[in-house]
């Protein structure tokens, strides 16, 4: 409850403390070998995400490089590749990457056809000032059209930021779960359910409320202590403010403990309930949105989502916390966050008689 979330929350920000990956491998088959390929190769091997580790004689030797996971993608020079671009004969330069690795062979391909596209440009600009063109007329016909990018709100591009903001409270989220599940049901696996009923004087609310009190406050100091450190001390970005994480922190620990004891409720068995929190806290990490928009899956998982504390979680981190929207645009994101708190008045009664009517089951 407390090591193993600042284990995970130290693991993934440090796994991600770059904020892009980089120097990923690749390699150069460059059957010309001239002077201006060799200037391309220095040229992909700067950019911050590429590193050529190896040349290769041909193509296959490279394929098979890619398929034994030495390099993820290379860049091929044909042979008389300088004199057809002298010549403007429009030589085909070739790039391979593979998408096994989604996020390198992404990486790649664009390092790789910036590269590209800086040759095309270099050679043109070389030609038209060898005409006589002016530096100015040079600039508007290879770039006619000038781009002003703005990325707002994670302006670094990090991935840190990215995916450690969803990755951290969804394990959390998971060990709520389990945890929640896990504490009511070795009441009954240690026979000591009827005790705790006494000391609470047979009324459940009071039991329930007395039991899961201290993990609420235990939970939410670790819950607390991670948004410290990922919004203090590394410095993600969060617009929203501090009173935003501080109820974005205790609406999720309130709705994951109420949703795993609904769960016990209607499975009152510690190896079921347990499972199904567990797969439950799986999905979230699928259902949550951010790999893959909610919005371009089916209607039945669209509709599905709304039943993953974890996806509330993120739309109100996402809007309210990253964009520092009002509270207003996720009111139903957050009332659904609060039924997940009191969803253990459907089932309260239930827990109850089965207490009382049943034993343990292995």
């Amino acid at each position: 409850m407390v090591v193993l979330p600042w284990v995970i929350t130290v693991f993934f920000t440090s796994m991600m403390n770059e904020g892009l990956p980089v120097e990923i491998p690749m390699g150069v088959v460059d059957l010309d070998n001239t002077s201006t390929t060799r200037k391309l190769t220095r040229m992909v091997d700067a950019f911050q995400s590429s590193k050529v580790v190896a040349h290769y004689p041909s193509v296959d030797e490279a394929r098979k490089a890619i398929q034994q996971n030495k390099i993820y993608g290379f860049v091929l020079f044909p042979d008389g590749m300088t004199s057809d671009m002298v010549s403007m004969r429009q030589p085909r330069m070739s790039i391979y990457y593979t998408n096994t690795s989604l996020t390198a062979g992404a990486l790649l391909y664009k390092e790789m056809k910036t590269m590209c596209v800086l040759a095309s440009a270099g050679l043109g600009q070389a030609t038209m000032q060898a005409k006589g063109f002016t530096p100015q007329q040079t600039k508007s016909f290879l770039q006619p059209i000038a781009l002003d990018i703005h990325t707002v709100g994670n302006p670094w591009v990090s991935y840190n930021i990215f995916l450690s903001a969803m990755l951290i409270p969804a394990c959390l989220l998971l060990l709520v779960f389990m945890m929640t599940a896990y504490s009511l049901g070795t009441e009954i696996k240690f026979d000591m359910q009827q005790e705790w009923l006494a000391l609470a004087d047979g009324n459940m609310f009071k039991a329930m409320i007395t039991k899961l009190l201290p993990h609420t406050v235990l939970f939410l100091m670790v819950m607390y202590g991670c948004m410290t450190y990922m919004f203090g001390v590394l410095h993600f970005p969060a617009p929203g403010g501090k009173g935003m994480l501080l109820l974005l922190g205790f609406l999720s620990i309130i709705a994951s403990q109420g949703f795993a004891v609904f769960i016990f409720g209607l499975i009152p068995s510690l190896r079921l309930s347990m499972s199904i929190c567990s797969l439950w806290g799986v999905l979230s990490f699928s259902m949550v949105g951010s790999a893959f928009p909610v919005f371009a899956m089916d209607a039945p998982l669209q509709a599905l989502s709304w039943l993953f504390p974890m996806r509330h979680y993120y739309k109100i981190y996402q809007l309210c916390v990253f964009n520092d929207y009002p509270l207003s645009d996720v009111m139903p994101n957050v009332i659904a966050m609060i039924c997940f708190g009191l969803l253990p008045l459907l089932v309260i009664h239930r827990i109850k008689k089965s207490f009382k009517e049943f034993g343990y089951v292995p």
